[in-house]
């Protein structure tokens, strides 16, 4: 939907209003989107082996450029000339335990930002501790579903639930929370993310039928996008590959907004052009190589009020 049936911000009746054309958080999600297609800046990702080869491609789709790591070392030396980085935790092997917290620990100390996706937060006892690792040293933006961010703000003790005992069971990679009960999880997690960010900010993302975006102060909601997402491995996974191209560029909060908009118009394109889940894998990564910096930015935005 045009921005232009919202550009007085018109309130929804539900507690949202919409983000009005003249709101410069517009402004700055188009200038992301052109940042990324004119700079093509290095995003590297330690991700899980079986969607390592999507979040690549769709990083090049997206604008931007990949490089896939497994070594603490080469992840730390590739940093330095990276724009930005990303961690994903849901295909884990053995020597994860002590590598990721060593990266983290790392990306910390020089100042570098960074993604994490805490696919299945809350199953198994190596990534429970990988998890509450990262604690100390925090990502700079945290994309996840609503049951993974759940977990994982009970995990870092943000939530009146024990950390042992989070208030969410986890699923797998699937959800089991409606993104609306991780609103108060997701902003506690965004302004712990502020506090250690070399930036000052921080942002979290949650998927679901409705998007939700807060950088612990402002929460959004976008609505539309594909449910041909959940019928593909790796959709979220690149998506948070794309989030950190999008964060080399923006600011965290834009950076969010960005890659989450241009994946929700990309999956309504691609569902359209497609037969099934093989043929929709392709035509995303063309529509998020074709859709513009304008319907990315027109993107229907709410925000609570």
């Amino acid at each position: 939907m045009s921005i232009d049936s919202y550009a007085d911000g018109t309130d929804n009746n539900d507690g949202m209003t919409s983000v009005p054309a003249t709101d410069p958080i517009r402004t700055k999600i188009r200038q992301a989107v052109i940042d990324v297609r004119e700079q093509t800046p290095l995003a590297q990702s330690f991700t899980n082996f079986v969607t390592i080869n999507l979040v690549a491609n769709a990083q090049l789709a997206a604008g931007g450029t990949a490089a896939m790591s497994y070594l603490p070392d080469d992840v730390i030396a590739t940093a330095e000339i990276a724009g930005s980085n990303y961690i994903n935790v849901g295909t884990l092997l053995p020597f994860f335990k002590d590598a990721l917290p060593e990266i983290a620990y790392k990306l910390h100390k020089n100042g570098k930002t960074w993604v994490l996706d805490p696919v299945a937060a809350g199953i198994g006892e190596t990534r429970t501790a990988i998890l509450k690792s990262f604690r100390t040293y925090p990502p700079t933006i945290v994309r996840g579903n609503a049951s993974e961010i759940i977990a994982l703000d009970a995990m870092w003790g943000l939530a009146n639930a024990e950390p042992d005992n989070p208030t969410t069971r986890p699923a797998g990679v699937e959800a089991v929370d409606e993104v609306d009960s991780a609103v108060d999880a997701a902003k506690r997690i965004a302004r712990h993310l502020a506090k250690h960010s070399p930036t000052g900010k921080g942002a979290v993302a949650v998927s679901g039928a409705i998007d939700l975006v807060t950088d612990g102060d402002r929460v959004f909601r976008l609505p539309g996008g594909s449910a041909m997402m959940t019928k593909i491995t790796g959709a979220g996974c690149s998506l948070g590959g794309v989030t950190a191209t999008y964060l080399a560029v923006a600011e965290p909060l834009v950076a969010a907004l960005a890659a989450s908009l241009l994946y929700d118009r990309a999956s309504e394109i691609a569902e359209t052009r497609s037969i099934g889940p093989g043929s929709f894998q392709v035509a995303l990564l063309d529509a998020l190589w074709n859709v513009t910096a304008d319907q990315v930015a027109e993107s229907e935005i709410n925000e609570t009020v």
